[in-house]
Formats: structure tokens, C-alpha cells, sequence
């Protein structure tokens, strides 16, 4: 049986507003650029998290006690993603991407919207077994703090695993995945050579600058709960930050065809959504 969705109720878009407002000014996390629809869910979810019957009533607690701020952010966030995930990707970065890369003496990789590090840890071990680990640092962003420490500490259920294994055989791995964590009471440990070139940093792409120049960029499924405006961005800080020639790779379901962008960039593995900058000096001044 199918539930019919609650329907939207007068003041709904108002108390959203606000709230997002209230969430911008008293802590500097803005998401007023995000999907309408994804920002409905989310502050739908924080409601229930926190017990409120509506978003006016979350906001209250958000002004008056800050320590329901790291749950509010848990809820407006989101943090799916898995080791290899579409391990086509990580296969063309091995096959295409890296022989590149390898041209350079060193190398610097920025995962923007790092999650729970998940994509850190897998770039880290495609690197290791291609020979460019120990010349490339890596920059693992996110606006949410309590993810971002997940991400460090590199510890995932291990009923995770045969996915993580299945995902990691399908991107070419050259071993075994296990050679790189240990299991103990329920949990994995991700070796912690694997981050010891790694600078775990929060970073809003919808307020902060570009912070390094870098030649490859893994922003995947993240622009895909941004509006137009927002994504054009968030392009646009990539084009900024990535050096002639280098590397953006996007999710399955995102594209800057439309980007004001778009001349910054062209097609280099376009199924897997893998682009390379362009020696354009123009960046469209769309921030």
C-alpha cells in the first residue's frame, strides 16, 4: 500500500526560508542554493530527528541550543557513498586518467564533499597501486564537521564489505581489498598509511574560495542537490583551481554542459563523466 505524501501546508515555504536564514546567520552554514525539493526532504528529516512537529520549533532549538547544530547538519547533509562506487569510474581514472597524471612530479587531488571518506580512501588505494601515492597529497573537504571526523578515523561496518570487495575487483584492483584494513568487533579499520598524505579540511563550496590549485578534482554526487546558480559556482571554483590540463570527474548524474562554464572544460571520458580543463583563461563571472 502506497501513503499519499502530507501535503504542502501555508506558511511551509516561509518557515523554510527562515529557517535556512536562521541556519546562515547564526552559524555560517548556508544552504539557500540547495534543490528546493532536497532541502524540503532534509528539513523534513530534521524535524523527525530531533522530535519537533515543525521546522519553526527546529529553528528555535537551533538559535538557543547549539548542541543540536551537529544533528541539524547530519540531516541536512548526505553521506551515501561506498568504496569504488561505479567502479567503471575508478577503472577509467586507472586506465586513462593516471598515465596522465603521471607526467607530473607531484601531484595534488582535492575530493570535495568528502562524506564519510569513502571516495578518499579509494582514490588513496588506486594511487598506492599505481605508483603516485607517495608524490600526491590530497585535500578531503566537507561542510559537515561530524562526517568529515568519520572520514578520518576511516572505520566502516564490516557488513559493508563484500560490497566495498565486489566494487573494488570491478575497478581493476590488483589485490586483495582486505590488504588494506583490519576487522575486529563488527568493524573495518582502513590502514592509516592510507591518509597519511591527507589534509581532512571543512570547506563550504557554496561561501569558501579555492584554496590550492590542483590536477585532479572528485566532486561526485554532490552538485546534483545544488540549484543552477550554485552549481555554476562550484564549476566555476573547480575551473579556478585546477591547472591547464587537469582533471574534473562528476557523478553519473551530473554534467556542465549547461554551466556557464562549460568552455573551461572539454569532454575526455564524457560516459564517465571526466573532464579536463582547458588552456581558456575565461572563467564566466557567475558567482
Amino acid at each position: 500500500m502506497t501513503v499519499d505524501p502530507v501535503p504542502a501546508r501555508p506558511g511551509d515555504d516561509i518557515e523554510l526560508d527562515l529557517f535556512l536564514e536562521a541556519l546562515n546567520r547564526r552559524y555560517h552554514y548556508d544552504f539557500r542554493s540547495y534543490s528546493r525539493a532536497s532541502l524540503v526532504r532534509r528539513a523534513n528529516l530534521a524535524c523527525e530527528r530531533l522530535g519537533c512537529a515543525t521546522l519553526s520549533e527546529v529553528q528555535g532549538r537551533l538559535l538557543h541550543d547549539p548542541a543540536v547544530l551537529p544533528d541539524i547538519i547530519d540531516a541536512m547533509t548526505v553521506q551515501v557513498s561506498e568504496l569504488f562506487r561505479d567502479p567503471a569510474y575508478y577503472l577509467a581514472l586507472r586506465r586513462e586518467v593516471l598515465p596522465h597524471l603521471r607526467t607530473f612530479p607531484s601531484l595534488k587531488v582535492w575530493v570535495a564533499g568528502c562524506a564519510d571518506g569513502e571516495e578518499l580512501y579509494s582514490l588513496a588505494i588506486l594511487f598506492r597501486e599505481e605508483g603516485l601515492f607517495d608524490r600526491t597529497m590530497f585535500y578531503a573537504t566537507e561542510i559537515n564537521r561530524r562526517a568529515l571526523l568519520k572520514a578520518e578515523g576511516g572505520v566502516y561496518a564490516i557488513d559493508r564489505l563484500p560490497v566495498f570487495s565486489q566494487n573494488y575487483q570491478l575497478a581493476g584492483g590488483l589485490g586483495s581489498l582486505s590488504d588494506y584494513y583490519t576487522a575486529a568487533y563488527g568493524r573495518a579499520a582502513f590502514d592509516r598509511s592510507l591518509r597519511a598524505r591527507t589534509v581532512f579540511t571543512e570547506h563550504n563550496l557554496a561561501t569558501d574560495q579555492v584554496f590550492s590549485e590542483v590536477h585532479l578534482i572528485s566532486c561526485r554526487n554532490v552538485l546534483i542537490y545544488f540549484d543552477h546558480a550554485l552549481q555554476d559556482r562550484t564549476l566555476g571554483l573547480f575551473a579556478e583551481a585546477l591547472t591547464r590540463g587537469g582533471f574534473l570527474a562528476l557523478g553519473s548524474h551530473e554534467t556542465l554542459r549547461f554551466s556557464a562554464h562549460a568552455r573551461a572544460f572539454e569532454a575526455f571520458d564524457e560516459p564517465d563523466r571526466i573532464w579536463r580543463r582547458t588552456a581558456c583563461q575565461e572563467i564566466a563571472n557567475a558567482r
